[in-house]
């Protein structure tokens, strides 16, 4: 008889332990309690800018193999689009000086041999300093690991923890800081090629999923909340959808929880998980991006970190957002259309008239990476012998990014899978 695997929540990490599971064999259900797949990576049509845009503009890098790997499984690597190799231009718009780092296309991080190549200014004892980010544990600060000061750290080393940590760097832990070094800049140009889902986060990670599981007869359920589950002899026995809606769970059969933190606290209670959690600022303008202009920039010196350029609209990212989540929204679009001229190369007036925009403030983004908040994440096994976790807010090795969750849910299908065998 085929054993079912119900997987609570649709977001990226409920559907890759949906996906694995289904080319395993399992008769797999999807249910999900909001009206829309995809948790914070969505894709959704702005009444605003006339436009779709993602809830957050979310960055994969070629070594992302996870990712990449699930992208494969349901046909939508194709749409996971960048440059040939690793380049990054950079602006500091108060001094307006521009450069660009080209990590090139090895396997080897021998750009920062290369003086025209690396950040200018830079010598290669600079780099080194970084080396205790390699092996730092993770109840380390990076702030006691690596100097957090200069102009390597200005230009690179801050830029890119931040996106990764989504709090101030030097207050972050040093071995998540240290798993993002390793597999970007260590692991050389190969690995750190930036990737956009050209036609949308949904559009290349959510939908094609859910579309992969229903062709073949697996069922996803939106507006299905799991309000609570009774247990028997240690194991799920029944999920409880509210009223009569409730699910037997059967000998053989497994629950994947990938839910929230939160939510996933209530519905376990003891279960550790953090706390603390940062915002992400997010900001789009309806306005073609001008001739040349570079598919993502890194500014520095502005409220603007990332400015990406789609067709018909520049987008920005804001990491560590908590202090503009409460500023008036019209203030905080013509502060930033301010950083977008000034680092796009928009002319004109500064600042020109406001395109049409959007401001998407995620005020619960990822929780905060210091080291305190990652002792709380939970690994992906509980006290139930068929209930296992997963999120980028679990124990995996990394910050809560996009690769961190589909790790997850590939981790967390793996044990189903591996408890399954006699």
């Amino acid at each position: 008889m085929q054993k079912t695997a119900h997987i609570i929540g649709a977001g990226i990490s409920g559907l890759s332990a949906a996906v694995r599971l289904a080319n395993a064999g399992f008769k797999v259900a999807v249910h999900e309690a909001t009206h829309q797949a995809g948790g914070r990576c969505r894709s959704y049509f702005d009444g605003a800018t006339n436009l779709t845009i993602d809830n957050g503009n979310h960055l994969l890098l070629s070594g992302n193999s996870h990712a990449r790997a699930y992208a494969r499984a349901i046909g939508t690597e194709a749409g996971l689009v960048g440059p040939e190799s690793a380049q990054f231009p950079f602006v500091d718009i108060k001094t307006g000086q521009r450069w660009q780092i080209d990590l090139g296309a090895g396997r080897l991080p021998t750009w920062v041999l290369d003086e025209s190549r690396r950040v200018p200014d830079t010598g290669l004892t600079d780099y080194l300093k970084l080396a205790p980010l390699i092996w730092a544990s993770e109840e380390t600060l990076v702030g006691k690991s690596i100097p957090c000061e200069g102009i390597l750290y200005q230009r690179l080393v801050q830029p890119l923890l931040l996106a990764a940590l989504n709090v101030d760097p030097p207050e972050g832990s040093a071995g998540l800081a240290g798993a993002i070094v390793r597999e970007t800049l260590l692991a050389g140009g190969q690995a750190c090629r930036p990737l956009i889902a050209r036609d949308g986060l949904s559009a290349v990670l959510i939908e094609p999923a859910v579309k992969f599981l229903q062709e073949r007869g697996h069922s996803v359920q939106l507006g299905h909340e799991l309000r609570s589950f009774a247990t028997t002899d240690g194991k799920i026995g029944a999920l409880n959808f509210g009223g009569e809606d409730v699910i037997q769970i059967g000998e053989g059969d497994v629950v994947v929880m990938a839910v929230p933190p939160r939510a996933a606290a209530s519905l376990l209670p003891g279960l550790k998980t953090p706390t603390e959690f940062r915002a992400i600022v997010n900001a789009h303008f309806r306005f073609e991006p001008p001739p040349g202009s570079a598919p993502i920039l890194g500014v520095i010196g502005g409220v603007v970190e990332w400015l990406f350029a789609f067709p018909n609209r520049l987008s920005v990212t804001i990491s560590n957002g908590d202090r503009l989540v409460d500023m008036p929204r019209e203030e905080l679009a013509q502060a930033i259309w301010s950083d977008v001229c000034k680092a796009g190369g928009v002319s004109g007036e500064l600042p020109p008239q406001l395109p049409p925009w959007q401001i998407v403030r995620e005020r619960r983004a990822t929780f905060a990476a210091t080291p305190a908040q990652n002792a709380l994440r939970p690994g992906p096994v509980t006290a139930l012998k068929n209930l296992f976790l997963a999120g980028d807010w679990t124990a995996t090795g990394l910050p809560a990014t996009i690769e961190g969750s589909v790790r997850s849910g590939d981790r967390a299908a793996d044990l189903v899978l591996a408890a399954q065998r006699p």
